[in-house]
């Protein structure tokens, strides 16, 4: 089959509603996704099928059984392998045209620059560890990279109440609360694109070791909150959506309007 068409005919439902020049810019772009779990996963999803060129998955964890009620990578055959190898492969299944690369760490100030090496169009957070979270932003911020973010979705259970908009006029969300005052005290922009629910947190948590560290050490401990499949899925489809958006808002300052 002729990749060419077969590439125009897979996405001309994108392109009839959009437009051939924002198809054209979405399979140029670079995006790098840190956090290819609950939220992360449904992003990555959203963003090959929608026609996202180069994609560069982040994260350390591999598939339990925790995570089947909620990650769309997580399946019984899938237990135990590495989350960004997962997503690689289904990214290449959806879109077999897009660059995929993968790095497995789990994100800290002294590997956040390979993270965002080069100069990638746009860097999705969907990482739920504030102290990797607060990296991520800062360095973004230090590069003049674009970032949209996830903020809180577990323990909601109410889809009404999720929002986007600046971090900076947030409201409801414990998590938006906390990355806010870590970014103040570091002197950092809180106009970054996010979303996150208004809805009052609840249900309980626990705690538990998962794997062990980058170096094969000692073992993570996991703060585990309860939650749905559609929370998670909708935060997660919505945080694409921010993406795909902030990409053309981007593309329209570095191209001028787009001709369609």
């Amino acid at each position: 089959m002729d990749m060419t068409n077969a590439f125009s005919e897979q996405f001309s439902r994108t392109a009839k509603l959009m437009g051939p020049e924002v198809l054209k810019r979405w399979q140029a772009a670079e995006v790098v996704v840190a956090g290819v779990g609950a939220v992360g996963g449904y992003a990555v999803e959203a963003l090959a099928r929608s026609g996202v060129g180069h994609l560069r998955l982040v994260d350390y964890d591999r598939v339990e059984l925790s995570n089947l009620n909620r990650q769309v990578l997580a399946v019984h055959s899938t237990l135990g392998r590495q989350k960004t190898i997962l997503a690689a492969e289904r990214v290449r299944d959806i879109n077999p045209q897009c660059q995929v690369s993968t790095i497995d760490l789990r994100i800290d100030a002294g590997n956040v620059e390979q993270v965002l090496a080069g100069i990638p169009d746009l860097v999705v957070d969907a990482i739920d560890d504030v102290d990797a979270k607060i990296e991520l932003i800062a360095a973004a911020q230090e590069r003049g990279l674009p970032i949209v973010s996830s903020m809180g979705a577990a323990r909601r259970i109410d889809p009404g109440s999720v929002r986007t908009g600046l971090l900076s006029r947030s409201e409801g969300c414990p998590l938006a609360r906390l990355i806010r005052r870590r970014l103040r005290q570091r002197g950092l922009s809180l106009d970054i694109p996010c979303v996150y629910s208004i809805e009052p947190a609840a249900g309980g948590t626990h705690t538990h070791a998962t794997g062990q560290g980058d170096s094969g050490g000692s073992e993570i401990r996991k703060r585990v909150l309860g939650s749905l499949p559609t929370l998670t899925g909708i935060i997660g489809l919505t945080l694409a959506h921010v993406a795909l958006m902030n990409l053309l808002d981007s593309a329209h300052a570095k191209y001028g309007p787009s001709k369609s």
